[in-house]
């Protein structure tokens, strides 16, 4: 068979076998061990051992256990609530105060865990009754909810940019520090927008007397829930930042700072590590049992001249290369309302890649677009995983037609982020490039 049949079966059998709602990595390692058989040689299975071996011995997928562990011991420290609690004595009675104190929030989390679900649930349960029992609009207080908390796919530490960076060979630490502006881009505005809809609807964003009442001594002592986050952040970033460790070493840095904000809340017991380590157990195995099927998929696609159809494909036509790259990205946010995104990026990072090679983008600007286009996708309606996410912390009153009525306008803002980051690459590149290593 041709290459071009190759490339046109396994894309085809993978859409429809992902349609029937199969587990990926059992998709993935089927497909591969069948296309191996039937168009290869039953020898050549020797290549999916391989690739089991490879993702076996990866020290920098070690990061991804070390990176869930720490957001899992955050989560159940209590440092979240106190942030939360701190926020409202700040922003609670100004307009649109505590939708701006949430996207600070998911920011702050973004930082310290990378976790979107986390993020948008812990906001679900603290933000959302507070903001309807404020007199917020639904859709306002959801939309700012699951946008914001999908700033974790993007600011460092996120695993979806170690799996990037693995999956396309390039500098992880660079990869992560190279999200942080363009997250900043998007947390501002959304809390420009915030601002500006609760000024010009009002009853969007009431203002309401019994909100917290606090003297200027009692806010400035509510900063000091932010000294513990912060002090992680530093150790994290700032070690990857300056050279001082790799992303690997500093997620275990993050791990030992994570275990002392628990120990000094008193939430350190052998019965919450135990819980942590079982999450952490569940999610890395599932995101390994991907990275194997994903690899020996895209291997046998390789071997078998698929990858070599697609980029002579591309190479014959006689388009812009921005055309192309426009197609590129409506594929990942098509992939976001079906896929998870470790998924998507493991199967088509290495297809999409020597595409990027070729038409002469900067890898690392190419990872924050995908990055973005990932986080359109995770809010898309109506199929976006952080629209479910979400879902179960809605109140009985708010339905999903709110929702998806709430998201919409974040969504254009993310689209406004993404064009932004394209039309200034120097967005994404300049911290990468003054990093000591």
């Amino acid at each position: 068979m041709s290459s071009t049949g190759i490339l046109i079966l396994m894309f085809g059998g993978l859409t429809a076998f992902l349609l029937t709602g199969l587990p990926v990595a059992f998709v993935l390692g089927g497909l591969s061990v069948l296309f191996t058989v039937v168009f290869w040689d039953p020898s050549a299975l020797i290549i999916l051992v391989l690739q089991i071996f490879d993702t076996m011995r990866s020290e920098a997928l070690l990061a991804i256990p070390l990176y869930i562990f720490m957001a899992v011991v955050l989560q159940r420290s209590g440092v979240i609530e106190d942030l939360y609690r701190a926020m409202e004595l700040w922003f609670g009675r100004l307009r649109g105060g505590l939708a701006i104190g949430t996207v600070i929030i998911c920011v702050v989390m973004a930082a310290m865990t990378g976790v979107v679900g986390a993020a948008v649930t812990a906001m679900g349960i603290l933000a959302l009754p507070e903001m309807m029992r404020r007199g917020y609009d639904t859709r306002l207080a959801t939309g700012t909810i699951c946008a914001a908390g999908t700033l974790g796919i993007l600011i460092p530490p996120s695993i979806l940019t170690i799996v990037y960076s693995v999956t396309a060979q390039i500098s992880i630490g660079k990869m992560l520090i190279a999200g942080i502006v363009p997250g900043i881009l998007l947390a501002g505005l959304y809390a420009a927008y915030i601002l500006v809809v609760s000024w010009l609807r009002p009853e969007f964003a009431p203002t309401v007397a019994d909100g917290p009442r606090a003297s200027l001594a009692e806010r400035l002592a509510s900063l000091k829930t932010l000294v513990l986050p912060s002090l992680i952040i530093v150790m994290v970033l700032g070690s990857i930042f300056f050279g001082i460790a790799t992303p690997t070493e500093a997620a275990a840095v993050g791990v030992l700072g994570a275990g002392i904000a628990a120990a000094m809340r008193g939430h350190l017991t052998f019965a919450m590590l135990r819980q942590s380590s079982a999450v952490t157990l569940k999610a890395t195995a599932m995101i390994l049992w991907i990275t194997i099927g994903a690899k020996a998929y895209v291997a046998i696609f390789t071997g078998l001249g698929g990858a070599d159809a697609l980029l002579g494909s591309i190479e014959a036509l006689e388009v812009s290369p921005y055309l192309v790259l426009g197609v590129m990205i409506l594929i990942l946010v098509f992939l976001g309302t079906v896929l998870d995104e470790i998924g998507i990026i493991l199967l088509t990072v290495p297809v999409f890649l020597p595409v990027v090679r070729y038409l002469g983008f900067d890898e690392i600007w190419f990872g924050v677009l995908y990055a973005l286009t990932i986080q359109m996708g995770y809010i898309s309606p109506p199929f976006g995983y952080t629209l479910f996410y979400i879902k179960s912390t809605l109140p009985p009153e708010v339905g999903m037609g709110a929702v998806y009525r709430g998201i919409v306008p974040f969504f254009l803002l993310q689209l406004a982020g993404l064009l932004i980051c394209l039309a200034f690459p120097g967005l994404t590149t300049f911290l990468p490039a003054l990093m000591g290593r």
